[in-house]
């Protein structure tokens, strides 16, 4: 009996030894790094208090449940709204240092509209930083701080290296707690999130809340490998869903922010989405990747290259496009002025063109125009269930078209979805795509084909022009 009992405790032991060798120990990581993660306070002039707590930049309540920048904002003393004295409104946030002479990453959002940044270290010493610059698009921020001794800097990692389901580290101040440690693991790598065009985020389950944001998020070998920069919730708190810049991004924004102050990033002048499987099998291509061009602007480096709406683009410089939110992502990482060869599909078959990659500039507000309709009520639907018109000599040379017929009436059982006034375009059936230049033209087009088969409209409404999938048209027109 005693026997059975002492090898019952020795594979106790051993089972929990062995549990124990499985578990990751960060205590070395955050003793090694935790000196070089700082806590980042800014005081900022207004002229009315606002509550707490606000979110910079969002407004709309919908999207305040999504997406949210987390800095507490804590009103200081101060009158009454209205004109008059200003009072001083501060927020925190964090930030890690990346070199030993003193410079500082962390978000745009923490410090953005500050007159004055402090930044403290572990070991209570605070100091006056400089906004070297700061880039919106990727939510990135380069400070600077006077020192005569050398300070303590991060290392950092390969995030293309990073694999989910690996353990990661955040070190930050979570509502002002400073040098806060959570763990957990890489949730999904590659994310694109509303309204953020330039980042492939690194997704977490890391605990991260209000404050946490600019600091780092280090693997296991104690290299920064994200600057973790938002959370989804619905509560303002952490939810489970926690979001990262990739270190690579942030390094290649903090050089050109070091040495020009600002970020320059390519473009090429399209309008793009994304294809469907609908939409692939519409244009014959293997399967549902790359990103459609519905829209070339004139003047572009893409309209000088060739680029035509209805393609596909499917590689861009060498890298894959298999989403529509790559292109983005791949163009603007290319230096303005370098030559890129795009990949694309076109008619069935693949072809590639060479351009010169332009410069992006601050985004324009287009204004959309209302198309004048001609009316046809007694005219009969086809099989799509809408009834188009001719556009008129006037409507051509106001919509400077050459050719298209505008959708006059939409009946409940229409099978495409577009609105009265859209112009449609072009047909698109297993790779050929046909000018729409009559109501006879396009009727017969479609009464010619069989009811199951997929269809692509290209469609223009206002000044914005897109592709529209149809699977299957009635029996009749």
């Amino acid at each position: 009996m005693t026997t059975i009992r002492a090898m019952a405790a020795l594979w106790l032991t051993v089972f929990c030894l062995a549990a124990q060798a499985q578990l990751p120990d960060f205590t070395r990581l955050v003793e090694d790094q935790g000196n070089a993660v700082v806590n980042i306070s800014t005081t900022q002039a207004v002229r009315r208090p606002t509550a707490l707590p606000q979110v910079p930049g969002i407004e709309d309540e919908e999207v305040l449940e999504f997406f949210r920048r987390f800095i507490p904002r804590q009103p200081g003393p101060g009158p009454a709204p209205g004109p008059g004295p200003r009072s001083e409104s501060r927020s925190l946030g964090s930030g890690f240092i990346i070199s030993t002479d003193g410079y500082v990453l962390t978000n745009a959002h923490v410090v953005e509209a500050a007159d004055e940044i402090t930044v403290k270290f572990t070991d209570k010493r605070e100091f006056k930083a400089k906004l070297i610059g700061a880039d919106k698009r990727t939510d990135i921020a380069l400070l600077k701080i006077d020192t005569s001794t050398p300070l303590p800097a991060v290392r950092f990692g390969d995030p293309a290296k990073l694999k989910v389901g690996e353990w990661v580290v955040a070190i930050g101040s979570p509502f002002g707690f400073e040098n806060t440690v959570t763990a957990g693991i890489v949730s999904a790598k590659g994310r694109s999130l509303p309204q953020e065009n330039f980042v492939p985020f690194i997704q977490t389950d890391v605990a991260i809340n209000p404050g946490n944001s600019g600091g780092p998020l280090f693997n296991l070998r104690g290299e920064v490998v994200g600057i973790n920069s938002q959370i989804y919730s619905r509560t303002g708190g952490f939810m489970g869903l926690s979001f990262a810049i990739p270190a690579d991004v942030a390094l290649d924004v903090q050089k050109q922010l070091k040495e020009k102050g600002r970020v320059a990033r390519g473009r090429i002048g399209v309008v793009i989405q994304e294809v469907t499987r609908d939409l692939a099998t519409s244009f014959g291509l293997d399967r549902a990747r790359g990103a459609l061009v519905n829209q070339v602007e004139k003047g572009s480096p893409a309209e000088k290259a060739g680029i035509e709406p209805t393609d596909i683009i499917t590689a861009f410089d060498g890298k894959p496009v298999e989403s529509s939110s790559d292109l983005p992502r791949i163009v603007g990482s290319t230096r303005p002025g370098a030559n890129a060869t795009v990949e694309l599909w076109r008619k069935g078959a693949t072809k590639k063109l060479t351009l010169t990659v332009g410069e992006l500039q601050e985004e324009r507000v287009a204004a959309v125009d209302k198309p004048r309709p001609q009316k046809s009520a007694e005219a009969q639907a086809n099989r799509l269930g809408i009834v188009v018109a001719e556009l008129s000599a006037e409507q051509k040379k106001e919509r400077q078209l050459s050719s298209g017929l505008v959708v006059t009436d939409v009946r409940p059982d229409a099978r495409a979805d577009v609105r009265k006034g859209d112009i449609l375009l072009t047909l698109v059936h297993k790779g050929q795509q046909t000018e729409l230049k009559s109501v006879e033209q396009f009727n017969k087009l479609l009464a010619s084909l069989d009811k199951n088969a997929v269809i692509t409209l290209q469609v223009k409404r206002g000044e914005s022009t897109a592709f529209v999938t149809v699977a299957g048209l009635t029996d009749k027109g």
